[in-house]
């Protein structure tokens, strides 16, 4: 078997193409939740501590790095990326509650009683364990 058709069957084995599609989707999706944060959720947060802009948070090292410009430790970016993945973790988690509910097989009838012949046989037993 040659090469390309070894990776040609690792390539289109289902786990392969389900990873792939699910890089895709989760990167769009972090694309959303980013914006949801970013555009939804900071200018309400950021209003209510008293207009603070989280991304402009920062403090000044130095005056001037090697490029004339302002040396600034960004922490307000650092904050805004962490609101982004206890966002995303949280949506995340529940999404993957829901799916484990559904996934619960429900409640069945209870099992059907065991056969006429078993239950002879039980008390027959019984029958000769009282002598």
């Amino acid at each position: 078997m040659g090469m390309m058709s070894e990776f040609k069957e690792f390539a289109m084995k289902g786990n392969v193409v389900d990873m792939a599609v699910g890089v895709i989707v989760g990167g769009a999706f972090g694309k959303i939740v980013s914006s949801l944060v970013g555009d939804v959720f900071m200018p309400v947060i950021g209003k209510a501590v008293g207009n603070v802009n989280f991304t402009e948070m920062a403090f000044k090292l130095s005056d001037a790095g090697a490029d004339g410009k302002p040396v600034l430790l960004k922490y307000g970016n650092f904050l805004q990326t962490v609101f982004d993945f206890l966002i995303i973790a949280f949506i995340l988690f529940m999404a993957i509650r829901g799916l484990n509910k559904l996934k619960k097989p429900a409640p069945g009838a209870p099992p059907p009683p065991p056969p006429r012949q078993e239950v002879l046989l039980e008390e027959i037993k019984n029958l000769l364990a009282k002598r």
